[in-house]
């Protein structure tokens, strides 16, 4: 029953607010779309405590630098992105264009500014990362990346992808390392809730001038390894790092290359 309740509120409240921000994107400016999809993500954040009983602990946000800055986080639920939006009055965030087949959603991705690039990678998702990023940027917006890519299960990761070092370099912006443990509650994009009280947490932000090898060890060794203390603090298992698998792009082009 929680679950039920949980995923009617879930689509209530996207289809409302989203038919209420795609009519607000024909008005100039972003203004009104991003009160709009303020309150949508507030009201979800509501909803996962109210009915599917995941609420949610913030730590390390006196850790945040002031002005602009990027924040990379680790991605296991779909929740993920509801509950770091709410911890700003405007984020840019960086999704893959598969969010575009909605209907109306790629009107208000892009009234909202945010930030959509190819999910396979390449040049060209580089090349649009680095534009629409560059607006950001200029705005003095603060920018929302998972650097893995993919929603990752519980107890694995992804390749670090460089795109968050490309940004970082270009734009001379910290990084904020952010660690969570929000999928042991939501895991992926699982139906299936589990009550308990979820954290995130912003770790010590990485300043700016590092090569890529050395950020993209740094980042990935922080993020990964606060996420797993905090899922050992969560399950009261021992602190277990995260496997290394291939991801969905990975395994189909590894396929048919067997085939």
């Amino acid at each position: 029953m929680r679950n039920l309740l949980f995923n009617v509120a879930y689509w209530v409240l996207s289809i409302g607010y989203g038919l209420a921000a795609a009519f607000a994107a024909l008005a100039p400016g972003r203004a009104a779309t991003a009160w709009i999809i303020r309150r949508y993500v507030r009201r979800m954040v509501q909803a996962m405590a109210l009915f599917a009983g995941i609420r949610l602990t913030v730590r390390g946000k006196e850790r945040l630098p002031s002005g602009a800055f990027i924040v990379a986080s680790k991605h296991q639920s779909w929740g993920d992105g509801f509950a770091t939006y709410d911890q700003f009055d405007d984020l840019a965030f960086v999704t893959g264009d598969h969010l575009e087949k909605f209907p109306l959603l790629g009107t208000v991705l892009k009234k909202l500014g945010a930030i959509v690039v190819n999910n396979c990678g390449g040049h060209a998702a580089r090349a649009a990362l680095k534009e629409r990023a560059a607006d950001a940027n200029r705005e003095g917006r603060k920018i929302l990346i998972y650097p893995e890519g993919n929603l990752a299960k519980i107890g694995e990761k992804f390749r670090y992808r460089s795109g968050v070092w490309h940004m970082y370099r270009d734009f001379d912006m910290p990084v904020v390392p952010l660690a969570t443990n929000l999928g042991l509650f939501w895991p992926q994009e699982s139906y299936r809730k589990a009550p308990g009280t979820a954290t995130l947490e912003f770790l010590e932000p990485i300043p700016t001038g590092l090569p890529k090898e050395e950020f993209l060890t740094r980042l990935e060794a922080a993020i990964e390894g606060k996420t797993a203390e905090l899922i050992a603090e969560a399950t009261g298992r021992p602190v277990t790092p995260a496997v290394l698998v291939l991801t969905p792009d990975e395994l189909a082009k590894a396929a048919a290359k067997a085939a």
